[in-house]
Order: C-alpha cells, then sequence, then structure tokens
C-alpha cells in the first residue's frame, strides 16, 4: 500500500512498529539512528511517510525532521515520542512534523493514523542542491566543509533551507527557532540571520539569505 520510514532506537518498539505496518500490507524501510535515517529515508528514497522518534542516540528527531525537509524529503512525518507536554507537541509542529502520538500508543490508533497522512495530497520532493544539515553533528555541510551551528542557528537555517526560494515570514522563524512564549526581539532574529551568512560564507555553499524587508527573509 505503501512505503513508510520508521527511526526507532528501540528495538522492542521498533519490531512492533515493523510487524503492525507490514500486516496492515505496508513495505517498511526501518531505521534505529538519526545518522541511518537520513540516507536512508531522503527524497531520493521511495519513502511516502515516516515515523520519527524524538529521543533518538545521535540526534533530535526533530531535528532530523528540519534536516529531511531541508534536503527535499517532504513526505508527511508522525513523531513517535514520551515527550507529551504541549511545548513539546508545538516544537515538533514547528519542525515540520504532521502528527504526534506519544508512547505508549495503540497500534491501531497509529495505523489510522498513517493512513490519514497518506490520504492527503502528497507535495513532490524538490532539493536545493545548495547545502545540507546534519543533525547528529548540528551542523551545515557542503562538499567537504563543515560548519557548526548552535541549535537556534541549525532551526533557522533548516527552516529557510526547507523551503528554498520563498519567502519565510519573520514570525515563522521566530516559531521555529525559539521555545514557545519567548519574547524575541527583531534585532535578535536579524542578528542571528547575520551569523549565518558569515556561516555560510565560511561554508562555501553557493547560497545567500535574501531580506524581504517588511516581511522576511529567503534562502537563494
Amino acid at each position: 500500500m505503501a512505503v513508510v520510514g520508521v527511526c526507532e532506537d528501540d528495538s522492542n518498539v521498533r519490531r512492533v512498529l515493523v510487524e503492525a505496518l507490514r500486516g496492515a500490507g505496508h513495505s517498511v524501510v526501518p531505521t534505529s539512528t538519526g545518522g541511518e535515517a537520513l540516507r536512508a529515508l531522503g527524497p531520493s528514497s521511495d519513502v511516502e511517510v515516516a515515523i520519527l522518534d524524538i529521543g533518538l542516540p545521535d540526534a533530535d528527531g526533530r531535528d532530523l525532521c528540519l534536516a529531511l525537509r531541508s534536503a527535499g524529503q517532504h513526505c508527511p512525518v508522525l513523531f513517535l515520542t514520551a515527550l507529551d507536554a504541549v511545548h513539546d507537541r508545538v516544537s515538533g509542529f514547528h519542525a515540520g512534523g504532521d502528527d504526534y502520538l506519544p508512547k505508549p500508543f495503540a497500534v491501531g490508533e497509529l495505523l489510522a493514523r498513517i493512513d490519514a497522512l497518506l490520504r492527503r495530497a502528497p507535495t513532490a520532493p524538490e532539493e536545493s542542491g545548495v547545502l545540507r544539515l546534519d543533525p547528529t553533528r548540528h551542523a551545515a555541510v557542503h562538499a567537504d566543509t563543515v560548519v557548526a551551528l548552535t541549535p537556534t542557528e541549525y532551526r533557522l537555517l533548516a527552516t529557510l533551507s526547507g523551503r528554498p526560494g520563498e519567502v519565510v515570514r519573520r514570525r515563522t522563524l521566530v516559531l521555529a527557532g525559539w521555545p514557545p512564549g519567548a519574547i524575541v526581539n527583531d534585532n535578535t532574529l536579524d542578528s542571528y540571520i547575520r551569523r549565518l551568512r558569515t556561516k555560510l560564507s565560511e561554508l562555501g555553499a553557493p547560497a545567500s539569505i535574501d531580506t524581504v524587508r517588511g516581511v522576511g527573509y529567503a534562502l537563494r
């Protein structure tokens, strides 16, 4: 019926997921780390929906989702996690997730949520080819050059690179870069954008962050 990517480090939970999905007629691409998922579930794969655990051993699942979006993977993403506070769910949506299911979960509900995600009109993957993000190193990568990013820089750059050429509004960037309820002044966001421009220059990537006055920024 569909190709489902799974990234879950707990072998028992991963086995339950794989057996349930295959029992429902789906093909499954199982992975256990963020690095493995980044290679196996990217835009060149056949994955039509992805299930990502947030508490991975080498990366935060939300950072993994941002990296996949930045690479051009736009399939629906379901976060599966023990973190169930409101701010955790909100941060998952701002990271590019489409649904959120806390552990422990009922297999029937999981399958119903996957079916609902698959019914949504798919968006064709589009790779920007400019740079890629590595959630395991919290870094931007171009060719053989790696530049480390702070968590906020990572989230801002991922949000921009996940929408290449599109003007991303300032509010969207603030919601992606900072925790819910954080008070972020305009000059704070501008300062981070200047830092990202410097790091893109260090990276040598053929990309620039353009300012659209009164609206936001675009990665071109």
